[in-house]
């Protein structure tokens, strides 16, 4: 069986066709694995596919809304009808995650969704029990006691630090102050990720700049991120780069408020394209966003299923190169110079010259160099 570290990354190509392929970048198969190819295609009339949320639901503006919107554009696609082919069950705190799991498994879906790195430990136990059942997760890569991938669970990465990057080099070009915020949700490797990206992407183009970091503890408490923004903007702190699933829309509230007397601040958004959370009469607080397009991942590997290529024990990893991480589309508050800018760092990420720190290790040494 394969250990954790080992990865699949899909191809541009399949990100963008939906493939129905399989596994289309490096073989990284092994004999004793249940991934791709071993299953049987079902007919898209009878495929169903569920999905629990984490804590943010599907309408947090951020990662959940983004899986679901794929949910719903892969049923889109074939025809599917929701609450019948697919549907999903909305966590209103942790204690949510194994029953919900437990339910969809029970009704017989034919693949089951964990959306978010806060499930792993229901995600683990649910497979374990019922090693007949399909599941995959989002944000994180769940191990039996050896380390080694589970048979049953396809575990879905994405290259956060690398997209992280972009927008720190962003938010140096475009503070009037020197001073940038990074807020996150809950400290963890997952959202160190982000931070040390971000942090690296600042430093690589304003070497002086200052950077504080502050976490809500909490994906979805918008009322104390507000606070804390509210406090960074009125230390001088101008662009606010939020990882913080729904907390993160008190970012916003924040900077409208700020925004509608005149000053000059701004939000950073995650995951999908926030510039509309960000408006406030023809304006918008929202200077870019990093992109992860959970919802292209949950197409491809709800379609894979269907077709009998069930990725389990397999890590998909989405990144730069499979258009998957990116800056938003939304550049009306970018310069040319900003969009260049992320070009070339881009061209420095890819070719290898640049390798964006995740850790705080990494971004320690990333400052050395």
């Amino acid at each position: 069986m394969k250990k954790w570290l080992s990865t699949l990354t899909l191809t541009t190509a399949a990100v963008l066709a939906l493939s129905a392929c399989g596994s289309s970048g490096e073989d990284n198969t092994n004999d004793e694995s249940t991934g791709s190819g071993d299953g049987e295609a079902t007919e898209a009339a009878d495929f169903t596919v569920g999905m629990v949320t984490d804590v943010g639901g599907i309408d947090d503006k951020s990662f959940n809304q983004s899986a679901w919107e794929g949910m719903q554009a892969f049923g889109a696609e074939h025809g599917l009808e929701e609450n019948t082919n697919y549907s999903y069950l909305q966590s209103g705190s942790l204690d949510d995650f194994e029953p919900n799991l437990r339910q969809l498994v029970r009704e017989d879906y034919d693949l089951t969704w964990g959306i978010g790195f806060l499930m792993e430990d229901a995600i683990r136990t649910v497979a374990t029990q019922n090693e007949d059942a399909q599941l995959a997760i989002v944000d994180t890569v769940v191990a039996d006691e050896n380390g080694d991938t589970i048979p049953n669970i396809a575990n879905i990465t994405f290259k956060e630090h690398e997209g992280s990057f972009l927008v720190g080099v962003i938010a140096a070009m475009n503070s009037e102050t020197d001073k940038v915020g990074f807020l996150g949700g809950v400290e963890g490797t997952l959202i160190k990720k982000f931070e040390n990206g971000f942090k690296a992407g600042v430093k690589s183009v304003n070497p002086d700049a200052e950077i504080e970091v502050q976490y809500v503890a909490d994906f979805n408490d918008p009322t104390r991120a507000q606070q804390i923004a509210n406090t960074m903007y009125s230390n001088g702190i101008d662009i606010i780069y939020h990882a913080a699933g729904d907390s993160g829309n008190g970012v916003f509230t924040e900077a409208i408020n700020r925004a509608r007397n005149n000053e000059n601040v701004w939000v950073i958004g995650v995951d999908r394209d926030q510039y509309e959370e960000g408006l406030y009469g023809e304006e918008s607080v929202t200077l870019t966003s990093m992109v992860k397009r959970t919802d292209q991942a949950v197409q491809i590997v709800s379609e894979d299923t269907m077709n009998g290529n069930f990725p389990g024990g397999e890590v998909l990893e989405f990144g730069l190169e499979d258009s998957a991480i990116d800056i938003s589309e939304s550049e009306q508050n970018l310069s040319e110079e900003d969009l260049s800018a992320v070009e070339d760092y881009k061209a420095q990420i890819a070719n290898g010259e640049i390798d964006v720190p995740q850790t705080d290790e990494e971004y320690d040494a990333f400052l050395e160099q």
